[in-house]
């Protein structure tokens, strides 16, 4: 397997993990998806980093079932974006936002981190995320777009998340709106175009 490939894919994830954890930090509220982690880790008492590697894994094998593609990146970023955050967050190298100012400093900065982590694992062609791959598995199910089904998979975590008792705050409606944005404008400064990413995934031999 090619060593620059893999070595951009884990500095990838370890740059999202980054990113999130500023989000985190941040104060003001997260992401849909981690509202959800962050409300099971209340529930369950596994930290935040085994939430979401366990999530993953979960996501994984029913991407499995429905038949779509994994990768070995797909694989490492179910499992070590978990362990990254858990390690920032243990390290406590981004202490968490006391001011207005603070926290929107934060989590600007952590989607900006995102978009550009999100260029470097993408951008390694070794499988998509899970979460993407869960998504990509609903289009095809229903037969909607992805402006629908998207959104309608985070409002379904979003909402399980409140109800397990995760954090919501100003940042959720933030991030939402404007992380989309943030990515395409990086993408355009780097020059990387999603589209033209050929991934290599894993093939399962079938039983004879």
């Amino acid at each position: 397997m090619n060593i620059k490939k893999i070595t951009q894919l884990l500095m990838g994830l370890f740059v999202y993990a980054l990113g999130i954890v500023l989000t985190l930090q941040a104060n003001m509220g997260v992401t849909p998806w981690n509202t959800f982690h962050l409300g099971v880790s209340m529930k369950t008492g596994m930290t935040i980093g085994t939430t979401i590697s366990v999530t993953g894994l979960v996501i994984i094998i029913f991407n499995i079932f429905a038949k779509e593609k994994i990768g070995v990146g797909t694989i490492l970023n179910m499992w070590l974006i978990g362990v990254f955050v858990d390690l920032l967050l243990n390290i406590n190298v981004i202490p968490k936002a006391t001011t207005l100012m603070g926290g929107l400093v934060l989590i600007f900065s952590g989607m900006i981190v995102i978009a550009v982590a999100s260029w470097l694992y993408i951008g390694a062609g070794l499988g998509a995320g899970p979460r993407d791959g869960l998504m990509v598995a609903f289009m095809k199910w229903t037969g909607k777009p992805v402006g629908i089904v998207r959104p309608s998979i985070e409002i379904t975590v979003l909402l399980i998340g409140i109800l397990l008792g995760g954090e919501i705050g100003i940042g959720t409606p933030l991030i939402a709106l404007t992380l989309g944005p943030i990515c395409q404008i990086v993408f355009k400064i780097v020059g990387f175009d999603v589209k033209g990413i050929q991934h290599k995934y894993i093939e399962f031999k079938k039983a004879a």
